[in-house]
């Protein structure tokens, strides 16, 4: 699934997150790939409180089914979800990627019905940085996101679409403005992030 220098984040991130304190009803926890793990501390990102980082660089949906059990185990007040774009940019198909995000939605649900679930659309790439992996996804990323909408919206789960405020007008490709490779976020990119899912933290129970 990754190269040694990924695997190596990969596990120095699981070991660096068993040290801390467990996820409990108290927590948002953010799930996804180097977006959310990038963002480094999303409290303050937000203007929030307890939100745990819960993201890792590079990892796919098959990466985050295998460690769903740590965060679900403590049934946190919330979940913001984004995943299936690593899946895209690694090759997986739409379809394939898809049928593995359905399966963490419904594990999620499943095990903590009373946890919010936030279910984000997953932000698109911008090949203009010449990067091979970036190069024809961004239709793909799309596509699944259409997808993930249609699946929460006949399922009653929250979507939030960021993809519409991320891509350049007339696009399927990402403002430059808010990358700095073409994948990555911009620090402009994480503001209006921010922006986006603020309204939605406010239909929590809890307030900073």
């Amino acid at each position: 699934m990754y190269g040694w220098a990924q695997q190596s984040h990969y596990a120095n991130k699981l070991e660096e997150f068993s040290q801390m304190r467990a996820v409990d009803s108290t927590d948002v926890v953010m799930l996804g790939n180097g977006l959310v793990e990038y963002a480094g501390d999303w409290n303050i990102l937000l203007g929030w409180k307890h939100i745990r980082n819960r993201g890792i660089a590079t990892e796919d949906a098959n990466g985050l089914w295998r460690r769903l059990n740590t965060v679900t185990a403590g049934h946190p007040q919330a979940i913001f979800i984004m995943v299936g774009q690593e899946d895209i940019l690694n090759g997986a198909t739409v379809e394939e990627t898809y049928n593995q995000c359905v399966q963490i939605l419904h594990f999620i649900k499943t095990r903590c019905p009373k946890t919010k679930l936030f279910v984000q659309s997953n932000l698109p790439v911008c090949d203009y940085y010449n990067a091979d992996k970036l190069k024809g996804k961004s239709d793909k990323i799309a596509v699944l996101n259409v997808k993930l909408r249609n699946y929460c919206k006949q399922r009653g789960l929250a979507y939030i679409n960021l993809y519409k405020s991320f891509i350049r007008h007339g696009t399927t490709e990402l403002r430059r403005e808010l990358t700095t490779d073409g994948q990555n976020l911009s620090a402009f990119g994480y503001r209006l992030w921010a922006f986006e899912l603020k309204k939605y933290l406010l239909q929590l129970s809890s307030h900073p």
